[in-house]
């Protein structure tokens, strides 16, 4: 069995598993966190399988990273907040992934801040976002 058969994000990325989808294009997908640090935290995510950031080659880091940029001044613009935080650890979810969160103080940043969000509450986040 492949790895990416057992990976979340995969799941995601193929519609086997329910997700609140902010966007994507051929190469990479983005989508709200159910567990947030702050409303509108996103994961972004290469389609591609990698389970580390720095297995990427030089072209799919820059475009990556880019993407984020992107997405980051989208949030700022929608959600108002005073910046956006950009985390990758990749430790709990073996696929390459990016955090961008809004933020409006010092130590928002923090992952032991994030709790479960209504889908409800997802949904309304995700609409705003999209708009």
């Amino acid at each position: 069995m492949k790895t990416e058969d057992n990976c979340i994000f995969c799941k995601m990325r193929d519609g086997k598993f329910p997700v609140d989808k902010l966007w994507e294009d051929e190469k990479f997908f983005s989508f709200l966190d159910i567990h947030p640090i702050n409303p509108g935290h996103v994961l972004l995510i290469p389609k591609k399988h990698l389970d580390y950031l720095f297995d990427l080659n030089d072209n799919e880091y820059k475009e990556l990273m880019t993407k984020a940029k992107e997405i980051a001044i989208i949030l700022k613009k929608k959600l108002k907040p005073k910046r956006i935080g950009m985390a990758v650890e990749g430790f709990g979810v073996p696929h390459v992934h990016i955090h961008l969160v809004p933020l409006n103080k010092g130590n928002e940043l923090n992952p032991e801040r994030a709790k479960p969000m209504d889908s409800k509450e997802l949904e309304k986040i995700a609409k705003r976002i999209r708009e």
